[in-house]
């Protein structure tokens, strides 16, 4: 049986929450990437990193590329999480500019997460009320999913997670 490290960034906690429905489908180990070092790499055949996409980027990605040459030969997935519905385009560009380099073929998984702007920082809900505010004069032709999505979730709190996302990731890891 395959012992797998669950590593997860994040910052209001839907990255954290996946995290635990993946040990609840998959089994092995949970750390927050803060405290990655605890965990003995060569114990484990594989990988699966969870993180939240923050203007195209996947937080804590970069314990990815700093353990690289440790993990390189385990099986190793990413799973992002964002607040958008799933938009394949939205979510190959993620890919395109997130896994690249030695990162490239690492299969990528979405699932979309949660939205609440109190618990937001002071920061975040301030760009995001600009990026609100500068597509809220488009039409709906123009928006992208994503910027309808941000749109229709101002002033909302909304939780979306579901472990119905997490289908194809743990159909990926137990074949």
């Amino acid at each position: 049986m395959k012992r797998v490290l669950i590593l997860y960034k994040s910052k209001y906690g839907a990255a954290k929450k996946y995290a635990g429905m993946i040990k609840e489908a998959l089994g092995g180990d949970v750390f927050d990437v803060k405290d990655f070092e605890k965990a003995d790499l060569v114990q484990y055949d594989a990988v699966v990193f969870a993180g939240a996409i923050y203007a195209s980027g996947i937080s804590g990605l970069k314990v990815l590329r700093s353990k690289w040459p440790l993990l390189k030969q385990k099986r190793v997935v990413v799973f992002c999480v964002g607040a958008s519905p799933y938009d394949e385009k939205a979510i190959r560009e993620v890919k395109q500019n997130n896994l690249k380099d030695e990162l490239k073929d690492i299969p990528m998984f979405y699932g979309r997460g949660a939205w609440d702007e109190s618990a937001m920082t002071f920061k975040d809900r301030t760009l995001c009320k600009l990026l609100q505010k500068m597509i809220s004069g488009k039409s709906e032709a123009e928006c992208e999913p994503w910027m309808k999505a941000l749109l229709s979730a101002s002033g909302k709190k909304c939780d979306w997670t579901d472990p119905k996302y997490l289908e194809p990731l743990i159909a990926y890891m137990n074949r």
